[in-house]
C-alpha cells in the first residue's frame, strides 16, 4: 500500500513513460508501481482523502497517507468490485432520496488492468447535490430527446399510415356517394409492398369492377324497359295473329292444313317468351306463402300435371322414403319441379325420377333424368336469362327464374351431373323447425313487407 499525503489540491497524473509522482506531501518525489493507465484524481470540496494500492515487483517507499482533515468515523462502505448492476442503482437512488451528512467510503479498481484499487472517503451531501445536478441535465436532454423522437414518429406516421389511409377513406366517400364518377373516387394505387398498398390495389380493382358491372345493369335496365314494351307491343300483334290462324286452321285446302300446325307452334311460342320476359322483368321479389307439405306427395302431383307430356314409355318416379316435410311456398315449388321436368321430358328423356332425403339441417331434392344430357356452353350459363338454354325455341328464363325462387326460399339450385346417360339437378331447402329455417322466414317475411 503506497499512501500519499498533501494539502488541497492534489493532483496524480500518471504517463505512460514515466512511474514518479510528484506531491506537496513530500519533499522529494516518491516513486510507486503503477501501471501504464491514464487518469486523474483531482480533490476537491467532496473528497476528504484518496489511497491508491496497486501491485509492484519491488519495494516502495512508505508515504502517509493524503488528507485533507484528520480521519473521523466511516459511516457507511461501498465497494464498487463487489457491486452489480441493479444493486449500484439502488445505492445512486438511495442517496438521491434518503442521503444526509454521511462519511461515506468507496472502494473500487482503476481499469483497464484493474489491478490498482483506489479508496476514497467522500462527503455525502456535496456528491448528493451533484447528482441531483446531473440528474437534471440527464432529465433535460431526456426531455429534447423524447420531443425529437415524438416528432420523427408523428412525421413518420403521417406519411407512412394516416396519409395513405385519408387517400383510401376519401375514395370510398367520393366512390359511395357517385359510384359511376371515375374522375372524383380514382385512387392512384402506390407500389408500397405493404398491407396498405395490398389495400390501395385491391380497392381500385374493386372499384374498376363495380363500376364496370353498375354501367352494365344500367345499360341492361334501359334495355329491359325497352324490351318490355316492344314484349307487350308484340303479344298484343301475335293474339291477333293466333286468332287469323285458327280461322285459317278451317280451312279446306290441304296444304294450308299442313303447315297451320307449324305456324300455331311457333305463334304459341312467340307469345310464351313474351309473357315470360314480362313477367321476368316486371316481376318483384317473390311473397312466399310458406306453408308445411310432404314434399313426395308435390312431386307426384308434379307428375301427374305433366301428363301430357309424358308419352310413350317415359315414366315419372317418385322416392322419397322418409318423407321429408318442407316448409315452403307450394306453388312455387311446384313449379320449380315442373320446369326441371318439362325439360328433361322434352329434351327427349324416358325417365324422371324425383327424390328427396334429409341432412338434419337441410332437405336435399334431386331430379334425376335419362336424357342425351347439357352441352357444354348450356353449362357454363345454364342459370343465365335468356342464354342458358340448350333446346331450340326456348327463352332459357326457367332456370334462371327456378333459381330466384329457391334462393328466396333460403336455399339453392344447382347441376350436380350430366352426361351422354343424363342430368341431375340438385334443390336444397331449410329443414323445417331448424334455426336457418326461422331466421330466412323472417327474412322473406320483411321482404314481404316491403314489398
Amino acid at each position: 500500500m503506497i499512501s500519499v499525503s498533501a494539502p488541497l489540491p492534489l493532483t496524480i497524473r500518471p504517463s505512460r513513460s514515466s512511474r514518479t509522482v510528484t506531491s506537496p506531501c513530500a519533499s522529494v518525489p516518491v516513486v510507486i508501481a503503477l501501471t501504464e493507465y491514464s487518469s486523474i484524481f483531482a480533490f476537491d470540496d467532496t473528497i476528504r482523502s484518496i489511497a491508491v494500492k496497486t501491485a509492484s515487483t519491488g519495494p516502495s517507499p512508505p508515504v502517509s497517507a493524503c488528507s485533507t482533515e484528520s480521519p473521523e468515523a466511516i459511516d457507511d462502505s461501498f465497494d464498487l468490485r463487489q457491486g452489480t448492476f441493479f444493486s449500484l442503482i439502488g445505492d445512486a437512488f438511495a442517496t438521491l432520496m434518503h442521503g444526509g451528512d454521511r462519511l461515506i467510503r468507496v472502494v473500487g479498481t482503476v481499469p483497464p488492468d484493474l489491478t490498482t484499487e483506489v479508496e476514497v472517503l467522500i462527503d455525502e451531501k456535496p456528491l448528493r447535490i451533484a447528482m441531483f445536478d446531473y440528474s437534471k441535465r440527464i432529465l433535460e436532454l431526456s426531455i429534447v430527446i423524447s420531443l425529437i423522437t415524438a416528432a420523427l414518429v408523428y412525421f413518420s406516421l403521417q406519411w407512412l399510415m394516416v396519409r395513405p389511409m385519408r387517400r383510401i377513406t376519401q375514395s370510398m366517400t367520393a366512390f359511395r356517394d357517385d359510384p359511376e364518377d371515375a374522375a372524383h373516387s380514382a385512387l392512384e394505387p402506390s407500389r408500397r409492398s405493404d398491407e396498405i398498398g395490398i389495400a390501395e390495389r385491391e380497392l381500385v380493382d374493386m372499384q374498376s369492377r363495380l363500376r364496370a358491372a353498375l354501367h352494365q345493369k344500367s345499360r341492361l335496365a334501359a334495355l329491359g324497359i325497352a324490351v318490355t314494351k316492344i314484349s307487350h307491343d308484340l303479344r298484343g300483334i301475335l293474339a291477333t295473329a293466333r286468332l287469323v290462324s285458327d280461322r285459317i286452321a278451317d280451312s279446306d285446302d290441304p296444304e294450308v292444313k299442313r303447315i297451320t300446325p307449324t305456324l300455331l307452334g311457333a305463334i304459341d311460342r312467340a307469345v310464351d317468351l313474351c309473357s315470360k320476359t314480362l313477367t321476368f322483368i316486371t316481376d318483384k321479389p317473390p311473397e312466399l306463402r310458406r306453408s308445411r307439405f310432404p314434399i313426395a306427395l308435390l312431386a307426384e302431383e308434379v307428375g301427374q300435371s305433366l301428363a301430357e307430356v309424358v308419352h310413350g314409355d317415359a315414366v315419372w318416379a317418385v322416392h322419397a322414403p322418409d318423407n321429408p316435410m318442407v316448409d315452403a311456398d307450394r306453388d312455387q315449388l311446384f313449379r320449380v319441379l315442373s320446369n326441371l321436368g318439362r325439360n328433361a321430358l322434352q329434351a327427349g328423356a324416358t325417365r324422371v325420377e324425383v327424390s328427396a332425403r334429409s341432412t338434419g339441417e337441410r332437405i336435399i331434392i334431386d331430379v334425376a333424368d335419362n336424357g342425351p344430357g347439357l352441352p357444354p356452353r348450356a353449362r357454363e350459363r345454364l342459370f343465365q336469362p335468356f342464354s342458358g338454354s340448350a333446346r331450340p325455341g326456348s327463352s332459357g328464363l326457367g332456370l334462371a327464374i327456378a333459381r330466384e325462387l329457391m334462393r328466396a326460399h333460403g336455399g339453392d339450385i344447382r347441376l350436380v351431373r350430366s352426361t351422354g346417360e343424363g342430368s341431375t339437378f340438385e334443390l336444397e331447402l331449410p329443414e323445417v323447425g331448424s334455426q336457418k329455417t326461422e331466421v330466412r322466414n323472417e327474412k322473406s317475411d320483411a321482404l314481404a313487407e316491403t314489398v
